[in-house]
């Protein structure tokens, strides 16, 4: 891939990896979801100091996002810790499943991509996956140099090695058939596809969300077919969104993305209700977790304004991805906005969510509202409004069915309540 060496903030992406296997694993526990198995991972990285041979730690990455986002840097960072243990990324760009589409989650077969959009996507990713992994320590493979080579007796082999039992064990394949919706045989082949993935470059370990634990466990099942040591699944939460109810998404519009401009991302971090804090202390940066437990045992007992917390919170992540001063220069903007209750100089730029927008081009604003994080919901969002708490551009909005048309509001400014401010992009 030939990336440019990432430019690393200057406050500490990650702490000092510690040597010991003990402290490894402690380190490499933090957030997780399931380590399968957690004693397997145990007797690799033995090894791997035993014999000074790095592990392989596989990623797949999806060529289809346009953007990095906090939710996504959670397997990122974690991945980032096994490379300052001395270990290698392995990142599998799916550019041959892509073409499938991966049905993970999904209710109905997804949109089939060509060459051109994957190698699209995959150039404007390369920067922003290098602001957190260490190129160096990182190996890139297109899972079409294998895949795409398979003859049609190569893929009979394949699908030997697994029964249409096991693939019908997956939730959703099995509540598609249920309810007659649509199966494609190609998706059929997706987990098989992936799983060969390990299989090909002999990964070690595979990282994912937790919406991959089958295909990674059919990846580990693989491995032993081909009479390789089965891969360690290595599996991390999915962070909620901004709006605190759904796993953040580019397309829900709850996302807070690693390039955003400091105001802009601090902002977000302020958005987001009180109950997350805690998972994004945990899973977005490397404050000690008996820090963040304290934090918690204070703002929920009173002692501490969950304010407060929130603004430490947003100053550690502006940190991570750009620096010190920038999140110190993000709070003082906010406090000099929100506790003066001046009007915002440069207000945070929020994307108008592609999914509010209707045929006829207009947005209705309580959905908006809602869909930017500001209110719980749609019937919050319109007692916000009913309540005078909502303006554009300094003008009140009575009507709680309002809605206004998508090129009227590129560039206004929103306000919702006394504290939530957004520049409408």
């Amino acid at each position: 891939m030939g990336p440019s060496k990432p430019q690393h903030p200057a406050g500490t992406i990650l702490p000092v990896m510690a040597k010991s296997v003990e402290e490894q694993i402690e380190l490499l526990r933090r957030g997780a979801d399931d380590i399968i198995s957690e004693q397997d991972l145990k007797a690799k990285i033995e090894r791997a100091l035993a014999t000074n041979k790095p592990l392989r730690v596989k990623l797949g990455i999806d060529p289809t996002a346009p953007d990095v986002h906090l939710g996504w840097a959670v397997v990122l960072r974690k991945l980032r810790q096994f490379q300052l243990m001395g270990h290698t990324a392995c990142l599998i760009v799916g550019d041959f499943t892509a073409m499938i589409g991966d049905p993970t989650g999904k209710s109905k077969t997804r949109k089939q991509l060509t060459r051109e959009e994957i190698v699209g996507y995959v150039e404007r990713l390369k920067p922003q996956l290098f602001r957190i992994l260490d190129p160096e320590k990182t190996e890139v493979y297109y899972n079409a140099d294998w895949l795409g080579k398979m003859d049609f007796s190569d893929v009979i082999k394949l699908t030997s090695r697994y029964t249409v039992a096991r693939i019908l064990e997956r939730e959703d394949f099995a509540t598609r058939l249920e309810k007659q919706l649509p199966l494609g045989m190609h998706e059929i082949m997706y987990p098989l596809c992936q799983g060969y993935d390990s299989v090909a470059i002999k990964s070690d370990v595979e990282m994912g969300g937790t919406d991959q634990r089958f295909n990674n466990l059919v990846g580990r099942d693989l491995q032993r077919e081909y009479g390789q040591e089965p891969q360690v699944v290595f599996l991390m939460p999915l962070l909620v969104g901004t709006d605190g109810k759904e796993k953040m998404s580019q397309s829900l519009g709850n996302y807070i993305g690693i390039n955003e401009p400091p105001d802009a991302m601090f902002g977000k971090c302020m958005s987001i209700p009180d109950e997350v804090m805690t998972s994004y202390f945990t899973l977005c940066t490397a404050v000690p977790m008996e820090e963040v437990h304290a934090l918690e045992a204070d703002w929920r007992a009173g002692r501490i304004n969950p304010r407060d917390v929130k603004r430490q919170l947003g100053r550690e992540i502006v940190a991570i991805y750009h620096s010190q001063e920038a999140a110190q220069q993000a709070d003082e903007q906010f406090l000099r906005i929100f506790s003066e209750r001046a009007m915002p100089v440069d207000a945070p730029e929020r994307e108008i969510p592609e999914h509010l927008i209707r045929e006829d081009g207009s947005v209705p604003l309580a959905a908006l509202i809602a869909g930017l994080g500001f209110a719980a919901s749609n019937s919050e969002a319109r007692r916000l409004i009913q309540g005078g708490g909502v303006e554009i551009d300094g003008n009140r909005v009575d009507d709680p069915s309002a809605a206004k048309h998508v090129d009227e509001l590129q560039g206004v400014l929103l306000r919702v309540g006394k504290h939530k401010f957004a520049k409408l992009v």
